[in-house]
């Protein structure tokens, strides 16, 4: 018989934050740029994005998530791609985006 006792627990608790984001039933759409998109179009999407963000009770955990796995595309916890790379390697982001606050 196998030694659960060393195994991770629950994949569930380390997720538990997104059940209560505010963008749960929203879709993928409005958080991540289809390819080719530019300009006003990504500035404008990504604004909308850090609005939905703005109002969310788990922005930090999000972000968290978000800085801890690196990840690599989308608006997660009101940063775009570019700003959280900025963090990572210790610079100030250029915040983007009509939605800041």
């Amino acid at each position: 018989m196998s030694d659960v006792a060393r195994q991770p627990g629950s994949a569930q608790r380390s997720w538990q934050w997104q059940s209560r984001a505010a963008c749960r039933d929203l879709g993928s759409g409005r958080f991540f740029h289809p390819a080719g998109e530019r300009g006003d179009d990504r500035e404008e999407r990504d604004a909308a994005a850090k609005r939905v963000c703005a109002g969310c009770p788990v922005r930090s955990a999000c972000l968290a998530h978000a800085l801890h796995t690196r990840e690599p595309f989308g608006v997660w916890g009101g940063l775009t791609e570019e700003e959280r790379r900025a963090l990572l390697e210790g610079r100030e982001p250029a915040l983007s985006g009509r939605g800041r606050r």
